[in-house]
C-alpha cells in the first residue's frame, strides 16, 4: 500500500502536483500538514534532489516533526538534505553564510524584543525625548512595520506621509530614533528578527550572484501558511522562485489573523495575479471537529467579504451544540466555566490536557486562575514569560552572546558587573559615550582604553581588564569545546553558579533561579549529544537555535503535563483541543474595541472567531459577563456580535443560577436553556431570569429594585455575599451603584439594577 493511498482524493491530487505555481487552500483541520510531508516525498521519489527543495514553516518544531515524516517514507539521511524551516531560521543562516557581502561578522548576534527595547530606551534618554511619548514598545512596532515593508531608515526620513503621521502624533522625532537604533544594532554586529528579512532583501537585491545561487538551489519552493506572510517575506519568496516557478503556497484566508504582525492576506488571495497560470487545490474535508462545530464556524466566516470560498465540510458526529453561557460578571464567568471542567473531568474525561480556555487579551486570564485554584484544577497560562527570558538565564545566556561575538553591547552592559565586581554605573555610563562619540563598539573602547580614554580610575580599569580577559578566554575555546562543556565553564568561571547557589540563606525563589541553570545547562547537554556526529556541536550553533525559538516552538514546552490550557487566541493557531472554553465574548473586546474602525479591521476580528472555533474538536462554550471591571470600573457589556452570527440551530443558551459555582451536589447550577436567538431584547445587558429584581417584601425588609429606597449606612442582604453596609452610593439610574462592605467577604461594589439587595435595617 502506498503512503499516498492515506490521502483522501483532494489531498492526494494536490501531493501529487508537484510542477509549477501551485495553492493550495487548506481548511481547518483539513490534514495540510499530511499533505505537506506526502508532496516532499513524492517529490524526492520521482526525482527531485532533496539539496533542491525549500521548505518554509510556521515553527521550527514543525519543521523538524515534517523532516522526521518525510524520513520514514524516503530515508531519513535524504531527508535531512531539504532545507526547511521557519522564514526567519532558514536566512539566518543565508546572512551567515554571507554576512561579510553586508559587512556583519559572521557570528552576529540576533537581539529578541527584549533587547531592542533595552536599546531603545538607552537611544529615547540619550536623545532626550520624553518616554512617555516615545515609549519604547511603540517606537519598536513603527520600525518593525517599516522593515517589514522594507522601508529603510534613510526611505523612513525621505517620505513626507511617513514623516507627516509622525509629527500628527506628536512623534516627529521617530526617524531619528529609527536612523540611531539602525546604527547601534549594526555597530554592535546583532540583527532584530525584522533585519533577519529585511537584510535577505538586501542580500538579494545588491547581489545578483547570491540571488542568482539560491535560485538555482531552490529549485522546489513550499511555502506553510502563506496568508501570514509579510512584504518582505512575500518578496524573498517571489524573488526565489522567478527562475523555475516551482512554488506552492498552503494556507487558509479564513485564518489570516496576524496584520498586527505585519502579515498581509493580500499576499494569499492575490496569488492568482502573481501566477496566473497557477493550479488551485481546495482541502474542504474537516477530521478535527464535530459536524456542529464545523457548520457553525462556516456561517460566521460566510460574512466575510474578502474571502476565497470554499465549503467546509465533515464526515464526523454531529456532535453537541456550541453552548452559551451568560454570566453576571467577569468572576463569576471565571467560577462558571471553571466548574463545568470539573464536572467533566468527574464525568470521565481522562485527563485536563483535552481542556483550553481561550480568551482575546492575557488580562482576562485572572478570574480563571482565582477560580480554577479554588477547585485544585492544574492549569497552565502559555504566553506569559518564557524559559529564556528569565533573568538568571537571560544573564547566562548575555555571557554564551559575548563569548561568540563581544560587540554585542546589550549583552555586555547586561553582565559587566554581574555578578558584582565593583564596576559603577558612572563607569558603564562613561564607557558608552565614549562608544558613541568615537563611532565604535563599547568592547572597542573597553579593549583599548589607551586609543579611546575614558574617565576611569585605577581600579576599575584593573576590574575590566579581569573580565576582558575572562571573556576572551572564553572566546579562545569556541573552536575546541562542544556547547556543553563551554556552557559549563563559563557558568563557574563567571561567578554565576556561585551568586546563585553560594549563600546558605538562599529562599525558595534563589532555589527556582539556581535549578533553572541547571535546566539550561542540562538542555544544552542534550543538545550536544542529539547532534550527529559530524554536525556543528558548538554553542554557537546552540545560541543560533535558541534565539530562532518561535512563541509556538515555545508553547509546546512540558505539554505531556496533566492541566488546562490557557492562551490567547492567536497563540492557539495551530493547535487542538477536544473541549474548548471561548470566553469573553463581549462587544468591545471581541471583537476589539481597536478593530471596529473598518470592515478590513472587522473582518480580521472575524478570522480570529472563526480560528478559536476551530480549534474545538468535541465541544465547543461560548462564554460572556454581562458586567465587566474595566480600570477600576464595573461597566456594562453587550454580547458579541459574533454569537449573533453563528446560525441558531446550532446553539444551546443557559444562565446561571444567581451565585453560580457550584451546588451541595457537586453539580453546576444552571437555569434551563433559553430558546431562540440573539434578538434585540436578548442582546441587552438585562438580568438573566434568576437576577429578576424582587418585589418589595413584607414586613421589615425591603428590595432596592427601585434604587430610591437605599442609603449610606443601611444594612442590606446580598444573596451571594451575605449581610453588609453600604458606605458609599454613586451614579443615577440604571448605572447607579453601592459599595457595600460585607465582613466575610470585603468591600464590594454592585450595579444595583442587578444586584437584588435587602433591607435589613435602614
Amino acid at each position: 500500500m502506498s503512503y499516498l493511498d492515506e490521502l483522501n482524493p483532494s489531498q492526494r491530487e494536490a501531493a501529487e502536483s508537484i510542477e509549477g505555481p501551485t495553492m493550495v487552500i487548506a481548511g481547518a483541520g483539513s490534514g495540510k500538514t499530511r499533505v505537506l510531508t506526502f508532496r516532499i516525498a513524492f517529490m524526492m521519489e520521482n526525482g527531485v534532489d532533496p539539496f533542491n527543495i525549500l521548505a518554509l514553516t510556521f515553527t521550527n518544531k514543525a519543521a523538524k516533526e515534517m523532516t522526521e515524516r518525510i524520513g520514514k517514507i524516503v530515508g531519513p539521511g535524504e531527508a535531512k538534505n531539504i532545507t526547511m524551516g521557519t522564514f526567519h531560521s532558514v536566512f539566518s543562516r543565508i546572512l551567515r553564510f554571507n554576512a561579510d557581502r553586508l559587512g556583519y561578522p559572521t557570528n552576529f548576534t540576533i537581539y529578541d524584543t527584549q533587547d531592542s527595547k533595552s536599546l531603545l530606551k538607552d537611544i529615547i534618554k540619550e536623545l532626550n525625548l520624553d518616554d512617555k511619548i516615545y515609549k519604547p514598545g511603540m517606537v519598536l512596532s513603527r520600525i518593525s512595520s517599516a522593515k517589514n515593508n522594507l522601508i529603510s531608515a534613510d526611505a523612513y526620513e525621505q517620505n513626507n506621509d511617513i514623516m507627516g503621521e509622525d509629527i500628527q502624533s506628536r512623534r516627529p522625532e521617530l526617524f531619528q530614533i529609527y536612523k540611531t537604533y539602525v546604527t547601534r544594532c549594526f555597530k554592535a554586529g546583532a540583527m532584530d528578527f525584522d533585519d533577519l528579512l529585511f537584510q535577505t532583501n538586501v542580500l538579494l537585491r545588491d547581489y545578483p550572484d547570491v540571488l542568482h545561487f539560491y535560485q538555482q538551489k531552490f529549485k522546489y519552493i513550499l511555502v506553510d501558511e502563506y496568508q501570514d506572510t509579510n512584504y518582505a517575506q512575500y518578496l524573498i519568496v517571489k524573488k526565489l522562485a522567478a527562475v523555475y516557478e516551482n512554488l506552492c503556497v498552503v494556507g487558509d484566508d479564513a485564518q489570516s489573523i496576524y496584520s498586527f504582525r505585519g502579515a498581509n492576506i493580500q499576499n494569499i488571495l492575490n496569488f492568482r495575479k502573481d501566477y496566473p497560470d497557477f493550479k488551485l487545490f481546495k482541502l474542504e474535508q474537516n477530521y478535527r471537529s464535530t459536524k456542529n462545530i464545523v457548520e457553525a464556524a462556516n456561517s460566521v466566516i460566510a460574512r466575510n467579504q474578502d474571502q476565497i470560498k470554499k465549503s467546509v465540510w465533515t464526515d464526523n458526529v454531529v456532535g453537541s451544540k456550541l453552548r452559551v453561557v451568560r454570566t453576571l460578571t467577569d468572576n463569576e464567568e471565571g467560577r462558571v466555566i471553571s466548574s463545568k471542567i470539573f464536572d467533566l473531568k468527574q464525568g470521565g474525561i481522562p485527563t485536563y490536557n483535552d481542556f483550553a480556555i481561550l480568551y482575546r487579551t492575557n488580562k482576562q486570564s485572572r478570574s480563571f486562575e482565582e477560580a480554577l485554584r479554588k477547585l485544585n484544577i492544574p492549569y497552565k497560562i502559555y504566553g506569559g514569560v518564557s524559559f529564556y527570558q528569565r533573568k538568571e538565564i537571560k544573564d547566562l545566556l548575555s555571557y554564551f552572546r559575548l563569548t561568540t561575538n563581544p560587540r554585542d553591547e546589550e549583552a555586555l552592559k547586561r553582565v559587566i558587573n554581574y555578578p558584582k565586581r565593583g564596576i559603577g554605573k558612572t563607569s558603564i555610563e562613561n564607557m558608552i559615550i565614549a562608544a558613541n562619540t568615537y563611532g565604535v563598539s563599547m568592547w572597542d573602547v573597553i579593549s583599548n582604553m589607551n586609543q579611546y580614554p575614558v574617565a576611569l580610575n585605577a581600579g576599575t580599569k584593573a576590574k575590566l581588564y579581569e573580565f576582558i580577559t575572562m571573556i576572551n578566554s572564553f572566546s579562545a575555546q569556541l573552536d575546541k569545546l562542544n556547547a556543553y562543556d563551554l556552557a559549563q565553564t563559563i557558568a563557574k568561571s563567571s561567578g554565576i553558579l556561585r551568586e546563585l547557589h553560594g549563600e546558605k540563606d538562599k529562599g525558595p525563589e534563589e532555589v527556582e533561579r539556581y535549578q533553572n541553570i541547571e535546566e539550561l545547562l542540562a538542555g544544552i547537554k542534550e543538545f550536544t549529544i542529539s547532534k550527529e556526529e559530524d554536525s556543528d556541536k558548538s554553542l554557537a550553533e546552540f545560541m543560533i537555535d535558541v534565539a530562532l525559538l518561535t512563541d509556538a516552538d515555545l508553547t509546546s514546552e512540558n505539554e505531556e503535563k496533566n492541566h488546562v490550557t490557557m492562551m490567547t487566541i492567536h497563540s492557539s493557531k495551530g493547535l487542538e483541543f477536544p473541549h474548548v472554553f471561548l470566553v469573553g465574548l463581549e462587544e468591545n473586546l471581541f471583537p476589539s474595541q481597536m478593530a471596529l474602525h473598518s470592515r478590513t479591521e472587522l473582518e480580521e476580528e472575524r478570522r480570529l472567531f472563526y480560528v478559536a472555533l476551530t480549534r474545538a474538536m468535541n465541544s465547543c462554550t461560548l462564554s460572556y459577563a454581562s458586567s465587566r471591571f474595566n480600570w477600576g470600573q464595573l461597566v456594562t457589556s453587550e454580547p458579541s456580535r459574533f454569537i449573533d452570527e453563528i446560525e441558531q440551530s446550532y446553539l444551546e443558551f443557559e444562565s446561571p443560577q444567581r451565585g453560580g459555582g457550584r451546588s451541595l451536589s457537586g453539580r453546576s447550577t444552571f437555569d434551563q436553556p433559553h430558546t431562540g436567538g440573539l434578538n434585540k431584547s436578548f442582546s441587552s445587558p438585562t438580568p438573566p431570569p434568576s437576577f429578576k429584581p424582587m418585589q418589595q417584601a413584607s414586613g421589615a425588609s425591603k428590595s432596592t429594585g427601585s434604587n430610591e429606597n437605599l442609603k449610606v449606612g443601611y444594612i442590606v442582604n446580598h444573596d451571594r455575599f451575605g449581610k453588609g453596609k453600604v458606605t458609599k452610593l454613586e451614579g443615577d439610574g440604571a448605572d447607579k451603584k453601592a459599595t457595600i462592605f460585607f465582613p466575610h467577604h470585603g468591600a464590594k461594589t454592585v450595579l444595583l439594577r442587578f444586584a437584588n439587595l435587602t433591607i435589613l435595617e435602614e
